[in-house]
């Protein structure tokens, strides 16, 4: 019987997506907009849930 591979818990917050860009309205002497990433603050931009217990130590 095949095993299936276990995917970890994805972010509630942030359904997997857990870093966006954001426009700063901007631009830079090239013309190209500027941007700024912004991780997700429940995940801190992994995607996924971490265990609590691993929170409290702060890893």
């Amino acid at each position: 019987m095949p095993q299936s591979a276990s995917t970890p818990p994805v972010c509630r917050d942030c359904d997997g997506f857990a870093t966006a860009t954001i426009t700063t309205g901007s631009r830079t002497p090239d013309g190209t907009r500027t941007t700024v990433p912004v991780n997700c603050p429940a995940c801190r931009g992994l995607g996924r849930t971490v265990p609590s217990a691993l929170v409290r130590l702060g890893r």
